[in-house]
């Protein structure tokens, strides 16, 4: 099913209970209008019984009194208020023998109200009479005379046509107003949500007028301030894809680009070993120093593009870079051993909320660096300190040091320090990493006497708070 449109939400949802309400209203409105009409010509009923009473003469008194009655039906037509209602009435004594009247009139068997509407003894109830609902006023009226006395019990009926015909009418009276609220609320609905949703419409349209490539921020400058939060976050969508989409085109011309290079020379050293022009030896040493060479730098892009994969995830569990730099180092020491350098490392526990991957790829690239440009039997130290909301790991070696403009040149992509080995990609990758966890790296000659003692690559990264738990939290 295809959602409802806002005009067409609010239309029912604000229509839908006003019909309800009104269909409730006019329900008792009906019946408070009956109630009137009923009241109000209840006074005509008893007015006629009381002329029908008027008319009554009585001979004996109690209960040998016998009535007779009098009334011609053109006494009751004044009381008769048009063609759609009819007046029957019955005159009875207390023992109910029809005296005047319509004898198939039932005979009033109720009692009178303890607290009657009127001053007289009268009681007013519903009955059907010849297949038609009627309205029923009984009268008890007191009959005297110089030869007698006695009670008659005096019934007018009166059908119920009119009643209802008015009380159909006041309904529709006030229906066709509520009609006309209804229709001019529909309307403002519509006018109000067309108004509302244009700045929406406007924004749809350049969209989809954009060209495919056009990631830049939407401009809503007139937006409603509901539709800002919507504008905002559709502004981030877009930059994210904005980053993807440049970082997938960079590691394309990267990739294209720098892997030309190693297979021209490997293709090279092979049309050459097939011709003979080197030993096999050397050829096979040389082809494997080229696939080495190769691997190194596929594998450097391929983390570089794993990096920016992991710096969308926004679930990042806490690991503790002690752990991680404890392992890395074990991992790496044959290189140390080969390297005969004096190795120091000095950690204490540091949380950060950050993929395990992430922390081992920047410390094997740091420490591989620091390794392969440290000297020959010299010092290599690593210490990890975390004070307050920050870590620092640095790993200092005994090497050469760096230039002011190298240390700068050396975090972008491909620059290498030494042009026969490595990639250029691997502090790349580390800077990568660091800005992925909101830290920095810098790299620090140590000095000494004025002379450089070797070389510091210092990491700085947020700690991860420890909770009332004890768990790590942000």
């Amino acid at each position: 099913m295809r959602p409802l449109s806002l005009r067409r939400y609010l239309l029912l949802g604000i229509l839908l209970p006003v019909l309800g309400l009104i269909a409730l209203n006019g329900a008792s409105l009906y019946r408070q209008a009956l109630r009137a009409a009923n009241t109000a010509y209840d006074r005509t009923l008893l007015a006629s019984a009381k002329v029908i009473g008027e008319q009554l003469e009585v001979q004996g008194y109690d209960d040998g009194a016998r009535l007779r009655a009098t009334v011609p039906y053109s006494a009751l037509e004044a009381f008769e208020a048009d063609t759609r209602s009819r007046l029957f009435y019955r005159v009875s004594d207390l023992r109910g023998e029809l005296v005047s009247g319509f004898e198939e009139l039932p005979f009033w068997r109720g009692r009178l109200p303890q607290q009657p509407p009127y001053a007289a003894l009268v009681d007013f109830y519903d009955a059907r009479f010849r297949d038609q609902e009627v309205r029923v006023a009984v009268l008890l009226q007191p009959v005297a005379s110089a030869d007698g006395r006695g009670m008659a019990v005096v019934q007018v009926a009166e059908t119920l046509e009119l009643r209802r015909s008015l009380a159909r009418q006041v309904l529709l009276d006030t229906l066709w107003r509520q009609a006309l609220l209804v229709a001019v609320i529909a309307l403002v609905v519509i006018v109000v949500v067309q108004r509302a949703t244009r700045p929406v419409r406007r924004l749809s349209a350049e969209l989809q007028a954009r060209p495919e490539n056009d990631l830049t921020p939407i401009q809503a400058p007139d937006a409603p301030r509901e539709l800002l939060p919507l504008v905002d976050a559709t502004n981030q969508v877009m930059a994210r894809l904005a980053r993807l989409l440049d970082n997938q085109k960079r590691f394309v011309r990267d990739t294209a680009h720098q892997l030309r290079t190693p297979l021209a020379v490997l293709k090279t050293q092979v049309q050459s070993a097939l011709r003979g022009d080197v030993e096999p030896r050397q050829a096979l040493q040389e082809v494997g120093a080229t696939v080495e060479r190769a691997t190194q730098l596929a594998n450097q892009m391929l983390s570089l593009a794993k990096v920016e994969q992991l710096r969308q995830q926004a679930d990042a569990p806490v690991a503790d870079l002690a752990e991680v730099v404890r392992s890395i180092a074990l991992e790496l020491s044959p290189l140390v051993a080969d390297q005969d350098l004096d190795f120091e490392i000095d950690t204490q526990p540091a949380p950060v909320r950050a993929h395990e991957w992430m922390l081992r790829e920047l410390t094997r690239n740091l420490l591989h660096n620091a390794i392969r440009h440290g000297r020959r039997g010299g010092r290599l130290a690593v210490r990890l300190v975390a004070d307050g909301h920050w870590l620092a790991l640095t790993f200092s070696d005994s090497g050469p040091g760096l230039a002011a403009e190298l240390r700068e040149r050396l975090f972008q992509p491909f620059a290498a320090g030494d042009g026969r080995s490595g990639s250029g990609l691997g502090l790349l990758i580390c800077q990568e990493i660091v800005h992925a966890l909101g830290g920095s790296i810098v790299l620090d000659n140590r000095e000494r006497h004025g002379r450089v003692q070797g070389l510091d690559a210092t990491v700085r990264l947020p700690l991860a708070t420890m909770g009332i738990d004890g768990q790590a939290a942000d």
